[in-house]
């Protein structure tokens, strides 16, 4: 016996998986005030790459998308903020 998922199911089971893997390294450095195992290099062509993702779900009116990266975006960018703020 099979259960169907839909796309758009596996889309946000996708995204919240995805999205909440930020949350531990966001709280972290929050907490710690310190960020000097972030890789600014790496956060600034993540931020950069989320928000391409954001405008084409967008484009595409892709929910699961739009959703997933509109959180990863705020999540990724907190993350660079407090690298540049903790420097």
């Amino acid at each position: 016996m099979s259960i169907p998922l839909s796309a758009d199911l596996v889309g946000y089971i996708a995204a919240c998986l995805t999205t909440t893997a930020f949350i531990p390294q966001a709280w972290l450095t929050w907490r710690r005030k310190r960020a000097e195992g972030v890789s600014l290099g790496m956060y600034l062509i993540l931020v950069s790459g989320v928000l391409m993702w954001l405008l084409y779900g967008l484009m595409l009116g892709a929910l699961p998308v739009i959703i997933a990266n509109i959180v990863t975006l705020i999540l990724a960018s907190f993350i660079l903020i407090m690298k540049l703020l903790y420097k």
